[in-house]
Formats: C-alpha cells, sequence, structure tokens
C-alpha cells in the first residue's frame, strides 16, 4: 500500500526510486503507467492527469519491465520492426536499423534473440521501448538478475536517454545503481517516500565525512573487469587488454574517462 508518495520529475532527467522489496516500487510505477487506479491523489505525466487523461498519458510513455520483453524467436531487427509496425511508423526498417546503431546491437541485428546475452536483450528491450520517440520512459529495476559486465551496459544506455532528452523514472533496489545514475533519487519505505533530493543533498543528512587513512585492497568487480575486459576481451594470460593506469582505476573511474 502507497501513502504519502509525492515526487516530481525534471524534463529530461534520471529520476531514480530506490527500495527494498516490498517497498512499493513497481506500484508506483502501475499507477503512472495507467495500469493501477490510485485511490486518492492526482497524478500527471507529460502534463496528463492520469486518471482523465489516460489515453494522451500512455501516448506520452513506454514501459521496461523487470524482465526483457522481446521475441526469442526472432532477430533483433525483426523485434524493432514488428513494434514499429505496431506503432505504424513510415519506413519501420529504418527506424529499426536507426536503433541498432544506437545500442550497438548492429553486428547482432541478423541472429535470434534466443542466442542474445542478458545485457543484449534489456539493451533491445529498450531500444523497443523507444520506438516512437516517447519522451518519458519507465524502467522497472532494469538490471535484475544482469551480470556485471550487462549491467554496466544498462547503465549506459540509461545515460545515454537522459542525454538525448528523454525522462528516465527508474526503480532499483540497488544503491550504487542510483548513485551512479540518478540526477534525484528518492528513497521509498514502506509505501512511503522518506527522502528525496540529489545525492549531495542526501549525503548531507548524515554527519560530515571523517578522514581517516584505510588501505584500499582490490574490490571483486576490479578483479572481474582486469581479467574478462569492459568488452568481455582478454589477451592470452586472461588480462583485459588495458594500460597500468585502467587496470588500477575504479570501474567509476573508467566511465568517467
Amino acid at each position: 500500500m502507497l501513502r504519502g508518495v509525492d515526487f516530481d520529475v525534471e524534463r529530461g532527467s534520471v529520476f531514480a526510486l530506490l527500495g527494498s522489496n516490498g517497498a512499493g516500487k513497481t506500484t508506483v510505477i502501475r499507477i503512472l503507467s495507467t495500469l493501477l487506479k490510485a485511490d486518492a491523489g492526482t497524478v500527471d505525466v507529460n502534463g496528463f492527469d492520469v486518471a482523465a487523461q489516460p489515453a494522451k498519458v500512455r501516448e506520452s510513455f513506454n514501459l521496461t519491465g523487470q524482465f526483457a520483453a522481446v521475441d526469442e524467436i526472432l532477430t533483433g531487427r525483426e523485434n524493432l520492426v514488428l513494434v514499429a509496425k505496431l506503432r505504424h511508423l513510415k519506413n519501420p526498417g529504418a527506424v529499426a536499423d536507426t536503433l541498432l546503431r544506437r545500442f550497438a546491437l548492429t553486428d547482432a541485428a541478423t541472429r535470434k534473440v534466443a542466442t542474445y546475452s542478458g545485457g543484449m536483450r534489456r539493451r533491445l528491450d529498450i531500444a523497443m521501448s523507444l520506438i516512437g520517440n516517447p519522451p518519458v520512459i519507465f524502467l522497472d529495476e532494469p538490471t535484475t538478475g544482469l551480470d556485471p559486465q550487462a549491467r554496466v551496459e544498462v547503465w549506459r544506455t540509461v545515460k545515454e536517454l537522459a542525454e538525448y532528452g528523454t525522462t528516465v523514472l527508474l526503480t532499483t533496489q540497488y544503491l550504487d545503481e542510483a548513485e551512479e545514475l540518478a540526477d534525484r533519487i528518492a528513497i521509498l519505505h514502506k509505501g512511503r517516500i522518506i527522502v528525496n533530493g540529489t545525492l549531495d543533498e542526501l549525503r548531507r543528512l548524515l554527519p560530515p565525512a571523517k578522514v581517516e587513512y584505510v588501505e584500499k585492497q582490490p574490490t571483486l568487480e576490479d578483479v572481474f573487469f582486469a581479467v574478462v575486459g569492459e568488452n568481455g576481451k582478454n589477451d592470452e594470460n586472461g588480462i583485459a587488454d588495458q594500460s597500468d593506469e585502467d587496470r588500477k582505476a575504479t570501474p567509476k573511474e573508467k566511465e568517467e574517462r
């Protein structure tokens, strides 16, 4: 049950709704996407009232659920063409090819989706959600069940969405995911938003940090990417082809480079 849920999302930004399982994140998404009627209160999506103008709301967004909604029998390109045709777009083949290039799936375009990795399926799923250029996209726990490499791929995709001007509402239970992606973060607990702000604003809720000497050891994530590489390519010794400086950098530092 939701109670006291109140937030605004700035256009072209990434807003993360962070909470544990059962906190109410998916319920919020279902209300915003007109799949569930709110008992009280008002909800607007892209300027349209969810209760009074549901058709206009549905024209304004696309939704990517917790599991990739792709047809494994079809190829990646066929999935995109199918959705473009269902949306009655002109030249669906060109639409598909553009999205395949944008999401680095051109080389796998003619392969059946059943052969795709988890990260590739999720990228294709998000690409399908962008057909028709919706101003808003809802991502409901988009990296659940993905391996570390696929997760990083999805993070890059979400960042690109915001760069293209898409408004993204992201639900997640992963703290580092919200920290990495969101312009603003709201923490949902037992159906209520208890804090809402930028990462810096949330950090100021705690006492000032103390400066202490800590010997930093490589994390398991550092080891994983050093061995398999960002793109899963390594040399004959099992170490990714990268500079010494890159090997020592954290995944977040590599992303900033």
